[in-house]
């Protein structure tokens, strides 16, 4: 008495399926990702070096949480604006910004692009 051995067949991969499920794979991680562009200030610190001359003028500028101080004078944003602009063929300025500890970031990129807005004007970054 001879024993039948059942056969196997081989089962063959979809490959529809799983161009399928590769295509929602691709559209779910375009859809859910997003595409920004970064944008990059520039930080002059004190220890590189500042473009310097004699006739600078050294505006002196601390950041804390609180609020913001100009040459010893506490300021708000636009009395620092008002401040900061000034008519064409004035000397060079550097804005030397110094930060208090608990200063966030946000607090000194939104003064180095208020700064950077300004011809003429150098912004220095004190540790």
């Amino acid at each position: 008495m001879a024993l039948e051995t059942a056969t196997r067949r081989r089962s063959r991969l979809s490959m529809t399926s799983l161009i399928d499920v590769i295509f929602l794979l691709l559209l779910f991680f375009m859809l859910t990702s997003t595409f920004t562009k970064y944008g990059e200030i520039e930080l002059i610190s004190a220890s590189r070096g500042a473009p310097s001359g004699e006739d600078a003028e050294k505006l002196f500028l601390t950041l804390r949480p609180s609020g913001m101080m100009l040459n010893g004078t506490p300021v708000d944003v636009a009395a620092l604006r008002e401040r900061l602009e000034v008519p064409d063929g004035t000397p060079p300025r550097i804005l030397l910004v110094s930060l208090a500890a608990e200063t966030s970031s946000q607090q000194l990129v939104d003064i180095l692009t208020l700064a950077r807005g300004f011809a003429g004007l150098t912004p220095v970054v004190l540790r």
